[in-house]
């Protein structure tokens, strides 16, 4: 309990006093988190609707697959990603090993199945809905597929904060690829790591406890974006 305690008032202090290592730790795990979102966004929601409306001979495989994808252990993955970019991989020559574009590239695999899982799940079920409006109207795939992103914009944002969600929290890839070097790697989750290994519990505790607020605190901003479009129907 003293340690909670602690870790609490340490977690004020470092904020109200604007600690600059804390800061700057912040900023990195968002400025990576967030790139990584929007860039497993990009990639996951339009994917998810395509398999949510277009029909081939391997569908099932692939939506199976892609669902399978989401369990995919983070660790697999930053191993999978430190060869690749280690000197003697074929990515080696552009030096990314060790830098937060190597994180970045580690949490866009980790993040892009859940995404475009969530996505298609959402979508499925709008395509269902509104199949045979969208057949009548004689419109292309793309248009379908335009219109069924734009209805189911509120779905396919939850699916983001869910990436958001997965992505803040990550620690065993980025801590692979990332080496978690001070003031160039090292982000909450990595830093909460080693803090907790030199058994600084109290300075861990900040840590954690700034990593949940900044959670909390992001997907309330884009909830409160998103409630804008609610309050006009009224």
């Amino acid at each position: 309990m003293n340690d909670i305690t602690q870790g609490l008032l340490e977690a004020f202090r470092l904020i109200i006093s604007l600690d600059r290592d804390l800061i700057e730790i912040s900023l990195l795990s968002l400025r990576v988190t967030l790139t990584a979102v929007a860039i497993a966004s990009a990639i996951g929601l339009p994917l998810g609707c395509w398999l949510a409306v277009r029909r081939f001979r391997h569908r099932r495989l692939a939506i199976a697959t892609m669902n399978a994808l989401m369990g995919l252990p983070p660790v697999v993955v930053g191993l999978i990603v430190y060869v690749l970019l280690s000197r003697s991989g074929p990515f080696g020559v552009f030096g990314l090993l060790f830098t937060p574009t190597a994180m970045v590239i580690a949490q866009v695999i980790i993040l892009t199945p859940l995404i475009a899982s969530i996505a298609h799940q959402a979508i499925r079920e709008l395509w269902a809905e509104y199949h045979d409006l969208l057949i009548s109207m004689n419109t292309s795939r793309r248009q379908r597929i335009t219109a069924l992103i734009w209805d189911g914009r509120r779905a396919l944002l939850t699916a983001s904060l869910a990436g958001f969600g997965r992505g803040i929290g990550e620690v065993g890839a980025i801590m692979i690829v990332g080496g978690n070097i001070d003031h160039v790697t090292r982000v909450l989750t990595t830093a909460i790591s080693l803090e907790t290994g030199k058994g600084n519990f109290a300075l861990a505790l900040a840590l954690g406890f700034v990593l949940i607020a900044l959670a909390i605190i992001v997907n309330l901003i884009i909830h409160s974006l998103s409630k804008t479009e609610t309050s006009g129907r009224w």
